[in-house]
């Protein structure tokens, strides 16, 4: 058994297959290269066959998205170090050797996350994860590198490592025991931010997530849902909502809550004033799914939930009113 597996989760994707496997594969020595694919209908699994014997193939039954596509496929995969790899990332050399050897100094570390560039523009980070994420006090994300939709440009100022809240699942490195310890990605989630609710809870375990700028990937972001589709809108919306639910301190739940709900509503109001109705309603849509889920997601909450969650207490704040459009202000 070789001490880590990276696992590229895939369906439908023979195209980001072809054009971005080669990398993993030349660059991955140390790895037990896997293509999870949930029941794809095209051509991915030959093709990955025949042009790639030594790549092993995990057969989800469904397209259960990202967060249950990895839970099954992960329950067939032996390894000490999951490596979660989006299939449209392309790899670069000693990306792994790195990230191991992190692993291997720093036995409280479980979760870490490489530097992630824009692939279509290589000199900027990309939107997805950049430098490492964080969240405010309303669970509003934001990286090193990205605030909201202000992108930087990398110029070594994200050269160190260091304690991140949340790593990006573009390319998401977990320790496997960890990972089933907290049950692996919530289902409920489907896509998007349930890496951030994993994150969330493996600190209030009291794990530490890292950022690791020696490891260099290039994502192109955005190849399976893009980021003006209402769909991503809606488990955007709805998600951080049952993030919040999970993992906020007692005391702390419903006031934040309240809050979070009326700067949704905000958000909505400027959906419409742009005259983009259908992203609206997307909000409106998560919330309605929200409440169907609130009773189901508050009785998931664990035993403890860290009050220092936040390291600002409100991004939009500082984005908009403040001019802090790049991390460093």
């Amino acid at each position: 058994m070789k001490n880590i597996a990276v696992v590229i989760l895939n369906w439908n994707g023979v195209q980001l297959l072809e054009q971005f496997l080669p990398s993993v594969v030349q660059y991955s020595s140390e790895a037990e290269i896997y293509v999870a694919d949930n029941a794809s209908t095209d051509d991915s699994i030959s093709y990955v066959k025949e042009h790639f014997p030594s790549v092993k193939i995990v057969e989800n039954k469904g397209n259960y998205g990202f967060a249950k596509g990895y839970n099954e496929a992960l329950q067939h995969i032996d390894a000490e170090i999951y490596a979660l790899v989006n299939s449209d990332i392309e790899v670069t050399e000693n990306w792994l050797s790195t990230i191991i050897e992190m692993f291997e100094k720093e036995p409280q570390t479980a979760i870490i996350q490489p530097k992630l560039l824009d692939f279509k523009n290589k000199a900027y980070f990309e939107y997805a994860g950049a430098a490492g994420g964080f969240i405010d006090k309303y669970g509003y994300p934001y990286c090193r590198g990205r605030i909201f939709e202000t992108i930087e440009k990398d110029n070594g100022q994200y050269n160190d490592a260091c304690e991140i809240s949340w790593a990006s699942g573009a390319c998401f490195f977990i320790r496997s025991q960890v990972y089933h310890e907290l049950k692996g990605f919530d289902a409920d989630f489907f896509a998007h931010q349930e890496e951030i609710d994993l994150c969330w809870r493996a600190k209030n375990k009291g794990y530490t997530i890292k950022y690791n700028p020696n490891s260099k990937v290039y994502h192109v972001g955005g190849a399976t849902l893009q980021q003006g589709n209402p769909k991503k809108t809606f488990l955007n919306f709805r998600n951080s909502l049952l993030m919040l639910v999970k993992n906020l301190p007692k005391g702390q739940l419903f006031l934040v809550l309240f809050i979070r709900l009326i700067l949704d509503g905000v958000a909505g109001i400027h959906f419409v004033s742009q005259g983009k109705f259908i992203h609206c309603w997307a909000i409106l849509k998560a919330h309605f799914s929200f409440y169907r889920l609130f009773s189901t997601t508050y009785n998931k909450r664990g035993k403890y939930q860290s009050k220092t969650y936040y390291s600002l207490k409100s991004i939009v704040i500082y984005y908009y009113l403040k001019n802090g459009k790049v991390f460093a202000k």
